[in-house]
């Protein structure tokens, strides 16, 4: 693991759309990007790292429907993680490998260079992920190598056609040996956030079925198929049962934030492995199994 490091800074481009036309620059900077006050973003007019239509912008330019506006992000550095990871199936269309708990899948959230992406990209510069994994999630994750890869295994990703197993620690000692979990998830209020994704009855359907693996002193080892593609979704499906991830800052036995310190989504400490899929190879046609060994905590006790 790597002390935090200066990455090369990132040019986030876009063009302005009707909304935008009208609007003076630092208006609408400091109202489409709210992770920023205006005084932030005045410092960064100021530092000229704003162009607009390849001028230095200063602020007070009213814009237009299709000019583009550009923030010239300076160098900053990366907090530390894992950079390793570990290929499970190669070929000329499909990449696989597993990455470990606290590596980014994608570029987000202060991450750019420290991500799996970006490693990947150094041998593989043409692949593309099909889904991704929260940073404090390990194990599996499928990239495609072709254009036509990536649109039919999206495809059958959108039509249920690849199955999805995880294996998750939960706190408690389940009372049955499987779940069948509906719980609809959609946004509610968060202290520091202002919403996160979790359990509420204006949510939109969700499906997980959990299996008992094993059953420890105090707590659970589960597998859990998704059905759904939610947010978060093992983790506040599990939480709903009263059973909330061991380690999980976030999710407490509602499967909702919990309520003193709430954590953040990204923050990482809970136990969840993306341990398996099973897909249709998008030229050969041919049913394919892949799976990614579970670290220690998640492996049973007996093997």
């Amino acid at each position: 693991m790597l002390p935090p490091t200066l990455n090369d800074g990132y040019a986030y481009a876009e063009r302005i759309g009707p909304r935008g036309a009208g609007l003076g620059v630092l208006a609408y900077l400091a109202g489409r990007y709210e992770h920023s006050t205006q005084e932030e973003w005045q410092g960064r007019l100021s530092r000229g790292e704003v162009v607009l239509d390849g001028v230095t912008a200063q602020g007070s330019e009213i814009l237009r429907t299709g000019q583009s506006l550009i923030w010239h992000r300076p160098p900053w550095p990366e907090d530390a993680v894992p950079l390793h990871f570990t290929v499970l199936y190669e070929d000329t269309e499909l990449l696989a490998v597993s990455k470990p708990s606290g590596l980014p899948t994608i570029p987000a959230g202060g991450f750019l260079k420290h991500t799996l992406l970006t490693l990947l990209r150094e041998t593989w510069p043409e692949a593309s992920p099909l889904h991704r994994l929260g940073r404090g999630t390990s194990g599996l994750v499928l990239f495609s190598r072709t254009a036509g890869a990536g649109a039919a295994l999206s495809r059958d990703w959108r039509e249920g056609r690849v199955q999805k197993t995880y294996r998750a620690l939960a706190q408690g000692v389940a009372g049955q040996d499987e779940y069948e979990i509906t719980t609809p998830i959609g946004p509610v209020p968060h202290s520091k956030l202002g919403a996160v994704y979790a359990a509420s009855t204006d949510g939109k359907p969700s499906k997980s079925v959990a299996r008992v693996l094993e059953r420890r002193s105090d707590c659970t080892l589960f597998d859990v198929d998704i059905h759904t593609g939610r947010p978060h979704q093992i983790r506040i499906h599990l939480a709903s049962t009263g059973q909330p991830l061991v380690g999980d800052p976030l999710y407490g036995p509602d499967g909702r934030p919990l309520p003193h310190l709430p954590g953040l989504p990204g923050d990482g400490g809970y136990l969840l492995h993306a341990h398996r899929l099973g897909l249709i190879h998008p030229v050969s046609g041919q049913r394919m199994a892949i799976e990614a060994e579970p670290p220690g905590e998640l492996k049973r006790v007996g093997g």
